[in-house]
C-alpha cells in the first residue's frame, strides 16, 4: 500500500448539492407591476389611486385632443389633495415634502398634465409660505383649505415681461405672461413683476384670477403636457393692492426665502420619473401579454429573450438610481425646510445640488426609458392606440423648462471650488 496516496472521500451532503444541477428559478405566482411600483401613500393611498384610475381611463384620447382637463381638474379639486402642503394651523393636511413628491410621480405615471397641475399647485402653496408675511399667509391659505382654491402660476421671467406702475395708493399691472401653468380654471395666481423702485428686484403678487383685466388666454400648444394649461394671461390696467404684493420677506429677503426654485426643481424631476415609471410599467405591461418572441431568438416567449431581459436590466437600473437620487433629495430639502428661519446659505446650497443632481439625472434616465421601451415591446407598440409616445413627448417638452447644461455647469463648478450655486430662478 502506497501510504503517500491520498484517499478521496466520498462527496458530503453539502458537496452534492453544490455539484447537483440548477433547477430554474420559480416565477412568483403574485409578481405584478405593484412589486416594482409600488403605489403607497399613507392615508392617502385610496385617494391617489382613485385618481389614476379615473385619470388612466382616457388619457391617449384626452391627450391628443389637448385643451384643458375640467373634469379632472375637479376630481382633483374634490380629493382633498390640493391642501396637502397647506399647514394645520390654516386648515390644511399639513403633509412633509417627501410623500408629496412620491404622489406627483405617481400622478404623473397616470396623467403627466395633471401630475404637472398637482405639483404647480404646491409650488405656489410654497411661494406663499416663503414669501408672504403672517397676515397675508393666514388670509391665502385658510382660504385656499377651505375653499379648495387651485393655484395658478405666472412667474415667468423670460419672454413677454409685465410692468407694475405705482398709482398712489395701489398699483396697476400690465402686459403679458406666457408658460402660466395651470391658470386656466384657477382660482388665484402668483404673478412676477419687477420693482417699479428698483426694476432688478423681482415682486411676487397673489391675485384672484377673475380680478378685472385678467385675461387667462387658451394658447398652450406644445406635443408634450398638452393638457397642462401652460398658456398666457394677459394683464390689461389691473389693480394690484400694496398688500397682495407677497412679503416681507418676499422672493429674496432670505436665505430660506430662496429655496423656492429648489421646490421647483425637485417638482420637475418627479415628473420626468412619474412619465419612466409609466413608461416602464406599460412596456412590462405589453411585454408580458401582447410582445411576441423574435423568430431568431430561440424563444417562445418575448419574456424569455435574453436581449429583452437584459434591456429591462439596464433601464431598471437607471430608472432606480434615478429615484433614489431625487428621493434622497427629497429628504434634503424636507430636512433644511425644517430649520425655519434658521436656514443658512450653506443650507440653501445643500439642497439645491441635491436637486440639481436629481434633476439631470432623472431627465436623462427618463428621455432613455421613454425612448427604450419601444425597443422591448416591437413595431406593433408604435400603433397611435397605445398612446406610448406621450411618456417621451411629455418628458422632452418638460426637459426643455431650463437647460440642464447650466445644471451641470453648476455641479461641476461645485466639485472643482466647492463653492454652491448662486440662488436664481432656477437655481
Amino acid at each position: 500500500m502506497n501510504h503517500n496516496a491520498v484517499a478521496l472521500a466520498s462527496p458530503s451532503p453539502r458537496q452534492s448539492e453544490l455539484n447537483a444541477p440548477l433547477a430554474p428559478p420559480s416565477v412568483p405566482q403574485s409578481h405584478s407591476s405593484a412589486n416594482l411600483f409600488p403605489d403607497q401613500f399613507g392615508p392617502y393611498t385610496a385617494a391617489v389611486n382613485t385618481l389614476c384610475v379615473a385619470f388612466e381611463k382616457d388619457i391617449v384620447e384626452r391627450e391628443r385632443n389637448g385643451g384643458s382637463a375640467l373634469e379632472q381638474r375637479l376630481q382633483l379639486r374634490g380629493s382633498g389633495l390640493l391642501k396637502l402642503a397647506i399647514p394645520t394651523r390654516y386648515g390644511g393636511l399639513g403633509e412633509r415634502w417627501p410623500l408629496i413628491y412620491r404622489m406627483i410621480r405617481r400622478l404623473s405615471e397616470a396623467d403627466s398634465s395633471l401630475g404637472h397641475l398637482f405639483g404647480f399647485q404646491h409650488l405656489q402653496i410654497a411661494s406663499l409660505l416663503l414669501f408672504a408675511n403672517a397676515d397675508q399667509q393666514q388670509h391665502y391659505l385658510s382660504r385656499s383649505a377651505a375653499q379648495n382654491w387651485f393655484w395658478g402660476n405666472a412667474t415667468n421671467i423670460l419672454g413677454p415681461q409685465v410692468s407694475l406702475t405705482d398709482a398712489g395708493d395701489h398699483y396697476v399691472l400690465n402686459g403679458l405672461k406666457t408658460f402660466c401653468s395651470g391658470s386656466i380654471d384657477a382660482d388665484a395666481l402668483n404673478v412676477s413683476a419687477p420693482d417699479p423702485r428698483n426694476p432688478g428686484v423681482r415682486l411676487i403678487i397673489a391675485l384672484p384670477t377673475h380680478r378685472t383685466g385678467i385675461t387667462v388666454l387658451d394658447d398652450w400648444d406644445a406635443f408634450g403636457q398638452r393638457q397642462s394649461d401652460s398658456g398666457s394671461v394677459q394683464f390689461t390696467h389691473v389693480r394690484v393692492n400694496y398688500d397682495e404684493v407677497l412679503g416681507p420677506p418676499g422672493a429674496s429677503g432670505t436665505p430660506r426665502a430662496t429655496l423656492r426654485p429648489c421646490v421647483s426643481q425637485l417638482i420637475l424631476t418627479e415628473i420626468y420619473l412619474g412619465n419612466a415609471q409609466g413608461a416602464l410599467r406599460s412596456a412590462w405591461h405589453y411585454t408580458r401579454t401582447v410582445a411576441r418572441a423574435w423568430v431568431h431568438s430561440g424563444v417562445s416567449q418575448a419574456t424569455d429573450d435574453p436581449f429583452i431581459q437584459q434591456r429591462y436590466g439596464t433601464l431598471w437600473l437607471q430608472f432606480k438610481a434615478a429615484v433614489g437620487l431625487a428621493e434622497a433629495a427629497a429628504q434634503t430639502l424636507q430636512k433644511i425646510w425644517d430649520l425655519g428661519d434658521a436656514v443658512t446659505a450653506a443650507d440653501r446650497g445643500e439642497a439645491a445640488l441635491a436637486i440639481a443632481e436629481a434633476r439631470v439625472f432623472a431627465a436623462r434616465t427618463a428621455l432613455n426609458i421613454t425612448s427604450q421601451i419601444f425597443e422591448t415591446m416591437g413595431a406593433r407598440a408604435a400603433a397611435s392606440r397605445y398612446g406610448f409616445d406621450r411618456y417621451w413627448r411629455n418628458v422632452r417638452t418638460h426637459t426643455l423648462h431650463d437647460p440642464l447644461d447650466y445644471k451641470l455647469r453648476d455641479l461641476g463648478h461645485w466639485v472643482l471650488s466647492g463653492e454652491p450655486p448662486v440662488p436664481s430662478i432656477y437655481a
